[in-house]
């Protein structure tokens, strides 16, 4: 997505993803040179627009992430490359996505990470923005086998945010189909023939938002730091008698990965702005901080947008400002804060 499409109104937080990191230089790649400085132009224009650096993300994204978090050496390098990239390109701070730390190690090592990188922004803060906090979040899981392996309380004191990837329930990896992002359990019981032949009755989804951030408030990590994750995007199943049935395929989908469909190009009706309404409900009522999106780029417009839907029903953003003064950047356009010639 063009960060010149964005409707900044009703964007407070924006991740603008890495393509991958080079472990042999501890540099990550970053998708599209331009992006930055549409960015930046977006941030000027309002000031309550932060950007940040997201770094990891499904798959060979997060790859490396478990050796850059192994020793103290490769914890410092990262944050300080981190960090480096931040200012140097002018963002408001830095997001790790990593999907997902494998066992206790990682966890524990992940928990290093977030304060080496909290670090590296604190002291890049006290040197040239004293007063001036810059952000570190992480996107976090929803599947109970994945968030309790994790230091949840230690890294919710580290973290300004914990964007809950409350998505991706059931896919093309289950045996049938389900929701995508329950808000609560489907009850319904369904009974499934086992390889062996035999019949085991169960429940149709294991997952849901509801137990996950309980579970997380019960961990003690604060409600205000909780943003909810709703997907901008569905699921197909082929030749599928419902919800709770098995499948055989998942389809072609809209835009490169089977049987995932843009909200925009849903075949079939799934997400509406009614289940948006209910889920940004849930996070008034339960004080969470907020929602947050995959992927902007997948909504539609009007009155029909989701996040526009969230929005007005949470009726408000997060309004400290964002950062321009990079004078210390390499790149004279960043460092002159955007000059007329920058367009």
């Amino acid at each position: 997505m063009y960060p010149t499409s964005l409707t900044y109104s009703t964007h407070s937080w924006v991740s603008n993803p890495m393509e991958q990191y080079t472990p042999k230089t501890n540099m990550p790649t970053l998708w599209h040179d331009l992006t930055e400085t549409q960015l930046f132009l977006l941030k000027k224009s309002n000031r309550h627009l932060k950007t940040l650096l997201s770094i990891g993300g499904w798959g060979a994204g997060s790859a490396n992430l478990s050796s850059a978090a192994s020793t103290p050496d490769r914890r410092a390098r990262f944050a300080s490359t981190s960090v480096y990239l931040m200012w140097n390109w002018g963002f408001d701070g830095v997001d790790i996505d990593w999907e997902f730390p494998y066992n206790e190690i990682d966890a524990a090592n992940f928990v290093l990470l977030l304060k080496a990188i909290r670090d590296e922004l604190d002291s890049y803060a006290r040197n040239y923005t004293p007063g001036h906090r810059f952000l570190l979040s992480i996107a976090a899981p929803a599947a109970p086998h994945h968030y309790k392996k994790l230091y949840l309380n230690d890294m919710s004191r580290i973290v300004d945010q914990i964007n809950l990837m409350a998505y991706d329930y059931t896919g093309s990896w289950d045996h049938i189909s389900g929701h995508n992002a329950n808000l609560f359990p489907y009850r319904r019981p369904v009974t499934r023939l086992n390889p062996d032949y035999t019949l085991e009755e169960s429940f149709v989804t294991a997952i849901n938002t509801d137990y996950a951030i309980r579970d997380y408030l019960g961990a003690g990590v604060p409600a205000e730091k909780i943003i909810l994750g709703i997907p901008v995007f569905g699921r197909s199943f082929e030749d599928n008698l419902g919800i709770g049935g098995t499948f055989s395929g998942v389809g072609v989908g809209s835009w490169g990965e089977k049987g995932v469909w843009d909200y925009k190009a849903l075949p079939k009706e799934g997400a509406t702005i009614i289940v948006v309404q209910k889920k940004a409900e849930y996070v008034l009522g339960h004080g969470l901080g907020g929602s947050m999106f995959w992927e902007a780029s997948a909504d539609k417009q009007g009155d029909e947008s989701l996040i526009r839907t969230s929005y007005r029903t949470l009726g408000s953003l997060e309004t400290t400002e964002n950062w321009l003064d990079y004078t210390n950047s390499s790149f004279d356009n960043i460092a002159t804060n955007m000059g007329e010639d920058y367009v």
